[in-house]
């Protein structure tokens, strides 16, 4: 019997209390599934999923009927904890799966994982795909160190400040962006990084997926046009032996912001200069201002 199937059955820790398999399901390709992970999914009592659509079809690939599925969506995500903490407190085995990969990253199933620590039962990750490790790893670009960023903010003074910190990160960059947003956010990652080597993978592991490296505004001129799918970027860091961004040294942005502000700086001035200094967009910065003015 392997340790999946094992772990599966063995669900009670030393408290009696039952055990939350946190579980990696495919990016795309089905047969991903790891055997660990689909012996797992046939022998718990219950499987917390974000679609339970996306989990039946796993089921179907596996040719198992389904125990009992929650729904656990993004936007009612704590909502929904009671049912399955009590099943947790009854000594139950239950799986967290999310449509996509590993749950609790760009994903609802953190507060369940926290619940499942507070009430005393085992926590066991079965590790699988990741679009991120995956982009990662076929990039070439250095893996020692990365920053994992998740979806930018989609404008104003977040993305501003999310752009400036990760300008200052000395290390290869990994996120997440939607198809009909890719070419924005290159441009806006070249404007505040400079124009680094990168590599768009879209629609991972799936029938039409596609990966490309090239400089960053590069890849914006390559996919200027209607872009479909799920893509992961990274970015590689800075050029060895490049001293570090201007942005690594200074204030933080919105310090700045409020010192300006403070002097009596009109918002207009503030943000063409600062903007221009950080590799910024003007209008997120503009944003930023009017909302630390209290507009």
């Amino acid at each position: 019997m392997s340790d999946g199937g094992k772990g599966a059955r063995e669900s009670r820790g030393a408290s009696g209390e039952g055990t939350l398999y946190v579980l990696a399901t495919p990016i795309g390709n089905l047969s991903d599934l790891s055997p660990r992970a689909a012996e797992v999914l046939r022998t718990v009592r219950a499987v917390a999923a974000e679609d339970t659509r996306r989990t039946l079809k796993l089921y179907a690939h596996l040719g198992a009927p389904a125990p009992a599925l929650v729904s656990l969506p993004a936007f009612d995500e704590r909502g929904r904890l009671e049912p399955l903490v009590a099943r947790l407190r009854a000594g139950e085995a239950v799986a967290l799966c999310t449509d996509a990969g590993t749950p609790g990253v760009s994903d609802p199933g953190a507060a369940l994982v926290a619940a499942a620590w507070d009430a005393g039962a085992r926590v066991v990750p079965v590790p699988g795909p990741s679009a991120g490790l995956a982009a990662l790893a076929a990039s070439g670009f250095a893996a020692d160190r990365f920053v994992f960023a998740g979806f930018l903010p989609r404008k104003g003074g977040g993305r501003a400040e999310a752009l400036a910190w990760l300008a200052a990160a000395p290390c290869t960059i990994v996120l997440y962006e939607a198809g009909n947003r890719t070419r924005e956010t290159l441009l806006d990652l070249a404007a505040a990084l400079g124009d680094r080597p990168a590599l768009v993978a879209r629609e991972l592991t799936k029938l039409h997926e596609e990966l490309a490296r090239a400089p960053l505004s590069a890849l914006a001129e390559r996919f200027s046009g209607e872009v479909r799918g799920e893509v992961t970027l990274v970015v590689s860091g800075p050029p060895a032996g490049a001293p570090p961004p201007a942005t690594a040294d200074a204030e933080p942005l919105e310090d700045e912001l409020r010192r300006r502000i403070a002097a009596g700086e009109g918002p207009s001035a503030i943000a063409k200069e600062v903007a221009r200094a950080r590799g910024l967009k003007r209008a997120d910065v503009y944003d930023l201002v009017e909302k630390l003015r209290g507009r």
